[in-house]
């Protein structure tokens, strides 16, 4: 643990940014101690993302001073944090699948080390020395989740970053590869380098971080050290109320089956199954959570689900018909709401305000449409209730989406796809990266409709959310559904375990699912 005299790494000095219609930082101040691990926390849209920018260099503050090691830094591109040490690791992964560990380490920095073997010997110098187990010459395409996130961290390092920034880093990874990741950063901060550790995950922030800074509303309102603060006290400290539970309680499900595939399977163009022989049932008032490590075929089933990919074999059913040849517009039309996984690519048009995106996927039905026309009164009406129910965080329904923090999107998309009662709900990561008090939302949202006889198909990295949630569970690896687990017993390493294939998790029933 650093000691209180420990020097600055970097201090932020009343820090303002101002977008048109909103203030995101009022006057931030916050020190960070070299050789610590400091987390910032705060709800969506709190301010966290701009001030990371900001100390990146993607952004230039209205107010206030940045200092680096004791000296005043003006940045005016990432380019001139990097020179001074600064790294960043965003949350969506910044890699070409195509190329190797070291082509995407050294893809921007090819005068530091060439591009041949002295940069192999120095990625390699760099992965012995934190623990980073990557062979330079495999293709990224062949790592799984955990190893992209080292790859990425092995880039700003390589560069010489002694100070980095990490974006919701957990958000895609399994129990155990967070464990491998916390080895990382001990190591990392043992050998004396700094981390700014994003995240909404307060257990998680408690176990890694040394110090603590809470962000609400664009302001700080505490740093705590870690080992004094407890996650009730954290989520108090965000959105003043009492950490939120995914659990679901009593059972509603009923035996009016809604929705099936049967024999599912969806093949690649080089003709490997991605999808692979896949049944299973969702009956009314019935959550049914899909498990698995990604990449294991969870997104293309989603999408031969919605429509978005043809199916090579098998059937889907849904309200006693056969849609399996169905248009997405006609299942969604149907009854069928659809979270996407990728919020920005599939469920928004970024550049488009939000009373258009309220529209998206049901342009064709009331309230944004009468008969052939659009109802552009009708969809700004209820682009303001959506707004106001679902607490969208923005200054009107004429802010453009991009304008939005991640999780105000999330709530957006939620808001529209819960309205005009589907019949049956896709959910794809409907929480990622977003506050507790959003996630307590959207789960008290997902509580009502089930209760209301939804039927919901729930994928998810968060294993808490899916065992608390689903009423039924089962785990997908290599695209077969591999066993079905008691969510009333598992826990989330032992169905991190199943989910990687390690071994079979407590009171799971192994092979088809049908």
């Amino acid at each position: 643990m650093p000691h209180d005299e420990g020097e600055p790494a970097v201090r932020l000095t009343s820090i303002t940014k101002r977008f048109p219609g909103v203030v995101a930082n009022r006057d931030v101040n916050i020190t960070v101690r070299r050789g610590e691990v400091h987390a910032l926390c705060g709800e969506n849209g709190a301010g966290k993302s701009t001030l990371m920018k900001i100390l990146y260099g993607m952004q230039r503050p209205d107010e206030g001073a940045i200092e680096v090691d004791g000296a005043e830094v003006t940045f005016h591109t990432p380019a001139d944090a990097i020179a001074r040490g600064i790294g960043m690791v965003h949350q969506h992964f910044m890699l070409a699948d195509n190329l190797t560990v070291l082509e995407n380490v050294v893809l921007g920095a090819e005068k530091l080390h060439g591009i041949g073997a002295a940069a192999g010997r120095k990625i390699k110098e760099i992965a012995t020395q934190y623990g980073f187990d990557i062979e330079p010459n495999r293709l990224v395409e062949e790592l799984g989740v955990g190893d992209r996130q080292r790859v990425e961290i092995l880039k700003v390092l390589y560069r010489g970053a002694r100070i980095l920034i990490l974006d919701e880093p957990t958000a895609v990874l399994v129990p155990q590869e967070v464990d491998e990741l916390f080895g990382n950063l001990r190591d990392l901060k043992a050998e004396g380098l700094t981390v700014l550790f994003i995240s909404h995950k307060l257990d998680e922030v408690l176990s890694i971080a040394d110090r603590i800074t809470v962000i609400r509303r664009g302001e700080t309102v505490a740093t705590v050290n870690a080992a004094e603060v407890t996650s009730r006290r954290l989520a108090e400290l965000m959105v003043g109320s009492e950490l939120p539970s995914p659990e679901t309680r009593e059972s509603t499900v009923t035996g009016d089956e809604q929705f099936s595939v049967s024999g599912l399977t969806v093949r690649s163009p080089e003709g490997r199954a991605i999808v692979d022989d896949v049944s299973f049932a969702i009956h009314l008032g019935e959550i049914v959570g899909i498990a698995g490590v990604e990449g294991n075929g969870q997104g293309e089933l989603i999408e031969a689900i919605i429509g978005m990919r043809p199916v090579t074999a098998g059937t889907v059913r849904f309200a006693g018909a056969d849609i399996t040849q169905w248009s997405t517009r006609r299942r969604r039309e149907a009854g069928i709401a659809y979270i996407p996984e990728d919020r920005q690519r599939h469920g928004l048009v970024l550049d488009r305000p939000l009373w258009e995106n309220r529209m998206l996927g049901h342009q064709t039905r009331p309230p944004n449409a009468r008969g052939p026309w659009i109802d552009r009164r009708g969809a700004r009406a209820d682009t303001t209730r959506i707004v106001k129910e679902y607490d969208v965080r923005t200054p009107g329904i004429d802010v453009l989406a991009a304008a939005l923090s991640g999780g105000n999107q999330q709530k957006l998309i939620v808001g529209r796809e819960m309205t005009g009662n589907p019949r049956l709900l896709i959910a794809a990561h409907p929480t990622r990266g977003i506050d507790v008090g959003a996630q307590a939302a959207i789960w008290e949202h997902l509580r009502k409709a089930r209760a209301d006889g939804l039927a919901v198909l729930l994928v998810s990295a968060d294993l808490e959310e899916l065992i608390g949630m689903s009423d039924t569970l089962h785990v997908i690896l290599r695209g077969r559904l591999v066993a079905t687990v008691d969510v009333t017993d598992v826990t989330p390493e032992e169905l991190g375990s199943a989910m990687t294939g390690a071994e079979p998790a407590d009171g799971a029933t192994a092979g088809d699912t049908a």
